[in-house]
C-alpha cells in the first residue's frame, strides 16, 4: 500500500539510525517533544493483583505470570501501533499514544501490592519517560537528523538503564545486569522495527517486531518469577 520507493527521505533516516547505532556499539545487539496527555483508565489494561492470592498456590502463580504477560504484551502492541501511526502521519497517533501511556500506569499499579505506592509511582514515571523519549528519536530519524538522533538515543538508553536499576533495587531476584540488558535490548529492538516502518518496509517491521515481542515475553516471565520468589508466602 505504501511503496518503499516513495520515501527517499525516510530511507536516508533509516540509514542514519543504523549508523548512529553503530557508533554507539548497539547495532545488531538484539538477541536472535514532551507528552503530557493522560488517558482515561481502561479496565482491561489494569490487572487486579490483589485477586492473585485467592485459590490454590498454582492458581496464584499462574495469575502472576498471566498478569505480567498481559501488561507487557500490551506495552509491545501499543508501542508498535504508535510507531506505525507516527511513520504514516496517521490521525490515530494521538489516541494511540495516550493508550500507550495508560499502559505504563497499569504496569506501575501492578507492583503496588508488593512494593508500595511510592515504588508504583516511580516505575510509572520512569516508564512514561521511556515512552516520551521515543518521540525525539522517531522525529530525528524521520528528519534524517543524525546529531539529534544520537542525542535522543543516548537519552533513551540512559532511561532504559535507569529502569533496569530501579527494578534491581526493588528485588534481589532481579539482577542489575540482567535488568539493564533486558531494557536496553528492548530499546535496540524497538529501533529496529521503527526503522523498518519509517522506510515503509512493513514485512521486515513485522518480522523484527516478532523478535522484540519474544524478548518482552521473556522479560515478563522474569519479572513474574522474581516477585513469586521474593514473596513466596503470598503465593502459598
Amino acid at each position: 500500500m505504501y511503496a518503499h520507493n516513495n520515501r527517499p527521505g525516510i530511507a536516508v533516516a533509516t540509514l542514519s539510525v543504523v549508523g548512529v547505532l553503530g557508533t554507539l556499539g548497539l547495532a545488531g545487539c538484539a538477541p536472535a517533544g514532551s507528552v503530557t496527555a493522560e488517558a482515561a483508565p481502561i479496565a482491561v489494561g489494569a490487572m487486579d493483583m490483589s485477586q492473585m492470592h485467592k485459590g490454590s498456590d498454582a492458581d496464584a502463580r499462574v495469575a502472576m505470570y498471566t498478569a505480567m504477560a498481559h501488561l507487557w504484551a500490551q506495552h509491545m502492541e501499543w508501542t508498535y501501533a504508535t510507531v506505525v501511526a507516527f511513520a504514516e502521519g496517521s490521525p490515530a497517533l494521538g489516541p494511540t499514544l495516550q493508550r500507550l501511556l495508560q499502559n505504563q500506569a497499569d504496569i506501575g499499579d501492578a507492583i503496588r501490592p508488593f512494593y508500595g505506592d511510592t515504588a508504583g509511582d516511580r516505575l510509572t514515571a520512569l516508564l512514561k519517560t521511556h515512552i516520551e523519549e521515543a518521540v525525539p528519536v522517531l522525529t530525528a530519524a524521520k528528519a534524517g537528523d543524525r546529531a539529534g538522533l544520537k542525542t535522543s538515543l543516548d537519552a533513551w538508553y540512559a532511561n532504559a538503564t535507569e529502569i533496569g536499576d530501579f527494578l534491581a533495587s526493588a528485588n534481589p531476584r532481579w539482577r542489575k545486569s540482567d535488568m539493564e540488558e533486558m531494557m536496553r535490548t528492548h530499546i535496540t529492538q524497538t529501533v529496529a522495527y521503527a526503522s523498518d516502518a519509517l522506510a515503509g518496509d512493513y514485512t521486515k517491521a513485522i518480522a523484527d517486531y516478532g523478535v522484540a515481542e519474544h524478548h518482552m515475553q521473556d522479560m515478563a516471565d522474569m519479572l513474574a518469577d522474581g516477585i513469586i520468589r521474593q514473596f513466596p508466602k503470598q503465593f502459598r
